[in-house]
Order: structure tokens, then C-alpha cells, then sequence
């Protein structure tokens, strides 16, 4: 590595780059509130992993939830651990994912390409509206987007810095270390995509030899070390885990045609086109006179095509398709777009056209965050409870024919919440939903779940007991629960209501369906 490439990686001003990404991409990270359902279900697990204290078993409601690996709520625990449970702190995880990968991204370019290169390609990353708003979404698409990027870029270097007798262990144990952190952020794609990515790279490129760097037993025994045990653990504790985790998961859930939002092949180029405006309009401005007359890619640009390809090509396969899975096509694409930038064009002619796209990216980026927090607040944000009133201990929380994540996390609930519905029909269903997920993680403890998921042919010996229970569900659930007129309306908003039910003091089994007048509503409005 050159004498002053390497001293940028102790130089202040790559501390203050990093910082400023970061503060650039928090920046709004707490003015809107949790989405559903992906938000509000990864806040709240997040949160009951640190009320808990188990720190081992990510839990929806209580119940083991293996969608996915822990890393993503280790981080968001361990954030709200010292703010509380705030949007911006469930968010973190997301905020550091797109932080490694920007910064992933110019340390490479800045060695492999030009400074110039790096710099924009940076610039047009976190300008992206598609990655600004990624960054500031509390999921795993974007931490294991980071973890992707870091791992391809490292590895690249890696083969790259060894073909010239340059320094390459240390990058090298960088991309395995990032792999284990995918392999825990989202699974095995964490692991398998940068894999095809950098040996796509290495065939087209004739640099096969590079190759045994996959065969690299430092590497590995870092990488098992890592993320190993956390699937060993659970494997013993829960026998079924593989089986749900592993094939189902990853393999069914690729192959099926029965999970949400199905799309077509093409879905990927046009969410790719729109949501990086402005700065994909600069894929249709006229190549330049020196980029014509270019014959060859070299391997900077190989690397980049194949990984944009790679992922595009991957995730339209399934008929399955949400916004945040191409996310990790982002930095390449940033690249490609500095690239059409700069070729056969002056700095100094692109410098006005360049600060105009700049700022309009900028303006998009922050005009969407309110946006999308006054079309997407789901009613669980907006159901609040009125000034002084909240869950005292030993009370109870109910939620009637419906599940809403957001609502542990607003409330700040330290137990899990009652749930009732057909759980014999949930079993059945096919589809992604709340019901869906948690009958599939009530299977790992079943006295759990029998405590936890209740029939409605459960709601007598439930309630009907000396101790208070808050009850939440559609606002007319009175229609269909007519025992509710027993309960105080706490609080109402166009599509929940809450409601807080005494109980029986004397422990009636009918006490719901007994005659008595109906308590003072004291509601309160909060749309």
C-alpha cells in the first residue's frame, strides 16, 4: 500500500469523514415514527431483548423469533440500553450498516481508483434518497448491505494488494470478519453473496490464483469463531431451529411463490432508477469523446458490474420481492455513476451541474422523511396513552384480533403482551403476517405459547380474575365484544381503541357476560 494511502487510515480526516457520514445519516433519524409492521416487530424485539436480559433468544412477544440472527437487535439493544426505547436508537443498527459500507467504499476507491472517483462515488451513495431513507429504516436490509459491501471490498483489496506485494492479512481478515457479521445480521446471504461476487471477479479477471485466499484457515477460524456459536447454542436449545432457520428461511422462502409481494422479474430496474433520482439521470447523459473511445474495463470498474449484477440477478429470481433486498447494489451503482460522471468530461465544466444534482439529492433526501412519516404512521404509533396513565406492574396487557408491534415499544412494555385469535387458522396460513409469525415461533415453547397465544374461547378465564387488564384492538371491536361496555375507553384513534378492563374480584368465571353497568368512558382522542 502506497506510503500515503496508508497513513490515511490514522489520519484525523478520515475520523472526521466518518463522523460526518454519520451525522449526515442520523440526522433524521428521529423525526418520523416506527413503520409497521418491519419497524415496529424489530424495535420491539430489539426492546424485549434488553428488558429481558436474554440476550441469546431474539423474542416476538416472548416467543423465540428466528427469522433471522441477533445482530441487528444486539446493537438496537444495547443503544436503547442507554437512550431508552427511542426511534432513533432502534434505528442504529441500519445508521452503522450504511456507515461501514460508504466508508468501505471510498477507502477502496481511494487506493484502487482515484481520490476523485472515491469522493464522488461517496457523495452520490448517502445522497441516494433510495440509501439515505434505507439507512434510516429499522430492519436488517441495510446493516447486512454494509456487511456485504465491507466484505466484497476488503477481499477485493485483499486480492489486489497480494498480486503486488503489498501488505494483505489484515484485509483479508477484515472481509471474514464481515462475513461472520453478515452471517449474523441476515443469515447466510451475509456469507454466500460476497463469495459469488469476488469469484466472478476473480474468473472474469483471470485471477484465479487469487482464488485460495477463499481457502485462507485464519480467515475461517475467525469467521466460526464469530458467528458459530450462536447457532450452535440454538440448535442445542431448540432442536427444530435448523430446520426452520436454515430451510426455511433461506431455501423455501427463496423457492416459494407463497410469501408476500410477489413481482416480476423486471421489478428490481425500475425501484433501482426511481429511487436514486437525481443522480441516475446522469446514466442518460451522452458518454464523453474519452469514454467512446475506452476499450477495456479495468478491474475497479469489473468488480463493481458484477457486483450490481450479482445482486440485481439474485433477488429477482424469487417472486418474493421487497424494496430493501437490492440494497446492496447501491454501492457499486454509485460507482457506476461517478464513473459516467467523470469520463471524457472536465472537473471543472461538471462543477456547477455537479453542485446542482448535489443539492437537489440533498433536498429529496430530507424532503422524504416527512413524507413518508405522514402517509406511514401505523395506528400502534398513534395510539398513545393519555398524560399520567400507563401499564402499572402486575397489570396486563390484551391485544383482541389484531397484533401491533409498535405497541411494546411506545409503551414501553416489560412483559409480553396476551394475544387472542384463531391460532388454529394462523397455523394454516401460508403468508407472511403477524398471525404467521407468531404461531411459527410458538412452536419452539409450547408452554409458553399456551400462556401467551389464547383462543377466544380463552377470554373468560383470562379476565375474570382480580387484576386489571389493558385491552387493545380495532376501535370496533365493541360490535364484536360486547363484555368491552365492562371497560373503561382509555383511548381511541381511527382504526385502534384501548381500553382498560377491572376484572372480577371475587375470580367469576361468567364475569363477562354478566349484567352490569358499564363504566365511565374516559377516551381519548389522539389520531
Amino acid at each position: 500500500m502506497k506510503a500515503n494511502e496508508s497513513d490515511l487510515w490514522v489520519s484525523p480526516r478520515l475520523l472526521w469523514f466518518v463522523l460526518a457520514l454519520f451525522a449526515w445519516l442520523l440526522a433524521t433519524a428521529w423525526a418520523r415514527p416506527l413503520m409497521a409492521p418491519d419497524e415496529g416487530r424489530y424495535g420491539s424485539v430489539a426492546l424485549a431483548m434488553l428488558n429481558s436480559g436474554d440476550w441469546l433468544v431474539p423474542r416476538l412477544d416472548g416467543l423465540p423469533f428466528f427469522h433471522k440472527p441477533p445482530l441487528f437487535y444486539w446493537i438496537g439493544a444495547a443503544a436503547m440500553s442507554v437512550t431508552g426505547p427511542v426511534e432513533w436508537a432502534a434505528r442504529l443498527p441500519s445508521v452503522l450498516g450504511a456507515v461501514a459500507g460508504a466508508t468501505a467504499l471510498y477507502l477502496f476507491l481511494r487506493r484502487w481508483s482515484t481520490p476523485h472517483v472515491a469522493l464522488l462515488s461517496t457523495v452520490v451513495l448517502v445522497t441516494t434518497p433510495y440509501f439515505f431513507l434505507g439507512a434510516q429504516f429499522a430492519n436488517l436490509d441495510m446493516l447486512v448491505a454494509g456487511c456485504i459491501a465491507c466484505t466484497v471490498l476488503l477481499a477485493a483489496g485483499a486480492a489486489l494488494a497480494k498480486e503486488r506485494g503489498e501488505p494483505w492479512r489484515a484485509l483479508l481478515a477484515g472481509a471474514y470478519l464481515f462475513a461472520a457479521a453478515g452471517l449474523l445480521a441476515k443469515g447466510l446471504i451475509g456469507l454466500v453473496l460476497p463469495a459469488m461476487i469476488v469469484t466472478i471477479w476473480c474468473a472474469v479477471t483471470h485471477r484465479l490464483a487469487a482464488l485460495q485466499l477463499a481457502l485462507w484457515l485464519p480467515g475461517w477460524a475467525l469467521l466460526l469463531v464469530l458467528a458459530g456459536p450462536w447457532f450452535v447454542l440454538m440448535q442445542v436449545r431448540y432442536p427444530g431451529f435448523f430446520d426452520y432457520f436454515v430451510v426455511t428461511q433461506h431455501f423455501r422462502r427463496f423457492a416459494s411463490s407463497g410469501f408476500n409481494n410477489e413481482q416480476g422479474f423486471w421489478f428490481y430496474l425500475p425501484v433501482l432508477a426511481g429511487l436514486t433520482l437525481p443522480w441516475f439521470a446522469w446514466m442518460l447523459v451522452p458518454r464523453g469523446k474519452d469514454d467512446e473511445t475506452r476499450a477495456e474495463r479495468c478491474d475497479v470498474d469489473w468488480l463493481m458490474w458484477i457486483w450490481l449484477a450479482v445482486i440485481v440477478v439474485f433477488f429477482s429470481v424469487p417472486r418474493s420481492k421487497l424494496v430493501g433486498y437490492v440494497l446492496p447494489a447501491l454501492p457499486p451503482l454509485a460507482y457506476v455513476i461517478a464513473q459516467r460522471v467523470f469520463a471524457g468530461r472536465s472537473r471543472y465544466a461538471l462543477r456547477t451541474p455537479l453542485l446542482a444534482t448535489a443539492l437537489v439529492a440533498v433536498a429529496v433526501c430530507v424532503a422524504c422523511v416527512p413524507i413518508v412519516a405522514i402517509y406511514s404512521a401505523p395506528p400502534g404509533t398513534r395510539l398513545r396513552l393519555p398524560a399520567g396513565m400507563s401499564v402499572a406492574p402486575g397489570e396486563r396487557v390484551l391485544m383482541v384480533d389484531s397484533y401491533d408491534y409498535e405497541i411494546p415499544f411506545y409503551w414501553n412494555l416489560r412483559e409480553p403482551v396476551l394475544v387472542s385469535d384463531d391460532w388454529e387458522a394462523a397455523a394454516r396460513d401460508t403468508r407472511d403476517n403477524w398471525r404467521k409469525e407468531l404461531s411459527d415461533a410458538g412452536r419452539f415453547e409450547p408452554a409458553r405459547t399456551a400462556a401467551t397465544l389464547l383462543n377466544r374461547t380463552q377470554l373468560a378465564y383470562t379476565l375474570c380474575v382480580p387484576r386489571a387488564t389493558w385491552i387493545v384492538g380495532p376501535n370496533f371491536a365493541q360490535l364484536t365484544n360486547p363484555w368491552l361496555a365492562r371497560a373503561q375507553l382509555v383511548v381511541v384513534n381511527d382504526a385502534l381503541a384501548a381500553w382498560r378492563f377491572p376484572g372480577s374480584a371475587s375470580s367469576d368465571p361468567h364475569c363477562l357476560t354478566s349484567a352490569s353497568a358499564a363504566p365511565a368512558s374516559n377516551a381519548a382522542g389522539n389520531d
